[in-house]
C-alpha cells in the first residue's frame, strides 16, 4: 500500500552530499533503533523526498537524489548578517566555522555559520548548510500507519507507536 497524506511515516536513511570539490561526503544516518518518523504530506518535509518515497511499502528500500533546487535552494551570497558581539556577553566569541543556533522573530530556529570575527561583530552566513549542494538519500521504509486524531490536530508524529514520549 503506497503512502497516503496523514500516513505516519517510519523510515531509516543515509544521507550523502557532495563537498566543494565534487566529492561525495557522509552527512548523517538513522537506524532501526533510532529511525525517523514524520507525519506524511503536511509539509514537514522536503516535497521532493515525499514524492520519491510516496509509492514505497514497508519493507521497501529507494536510493535518490535531490538537486538544490529541490532541496534546500542554492547558496545566496547575499545571506549573511553582523551579529553585535554585544550578544556575546559573558561568553567567548565564536570561532570562525562554528555553527550558531539562532531564531528569528517569529521563533523560527535556523543555524548561521560564523565567518568572520571583528571587533564590532560576528559575521555569519544564513544559508542553510546544505543549500546549493546535492542530497543523495538511501531510505528503507520501516513502517507506517494512519495518524491519530490526536497527531493530525497536532500537525505532527507521535513516534513510531503514536505515543511522544514527553
Amino acid at each position: 500500500m503506497a503512502l497516503d497524506k496523514n500516513d505516519v511515516v517510519t523510515l531509516k536513511y543515509v544521507l550523502h552530499t557532495n563537498d566543494e570539490n565534487g566529492e561525495r561526503v557522509f552527512v548523517e544516518e538513522t537506524s532501526n533503533d533510532n529511525p525517523m518518523t514524520f507525519l506524511y504530506g503536511v509539509g514537514m518535509m522536503i516535497p521532493k523526498f515525499e514524492q520519491e518515497i510516496q509509492n514505497l511499502n514497508t519493507g521497501d528500500k529507494a536510493s535518490f537524489e535531490i538537486a538544490p533546487s529541490e532541496g534546500y535552494g542554492e547558496r545566496n551570497p547575499e545571506a549573511t548578517t553582523q551579529l553585535p558581539v554585544d550578544m556575546f556577553q559573558g561568553q567567548e566569541l565564536p570561532p570562525v566555522g562554528a555553527v550558531l543556533p539562532l531564531s528569528d522573530n517569529q521563533s523560527n530556529n535556523f543555524q548561521a555559520m560564523v565567518l568572520e570575527v571583528t571587533p564590532e561583530a560576528v559575521v555569519v552566513d544564513l544559508n542553510h548548510p546544505m543549500a546549493g549542494r546535492s542530497l543523495f538519500f538511501d531510505v528503507e521504509i520501516i513502517g507506517s500507519r494512519p495518524a491519530t486524531e490526536e497527531e493530525l490536530a497536532h500537525g505532527h508524529a507521535h513516534g513510531p507507536d503514536g505515543h511522544s514520549g514527553h
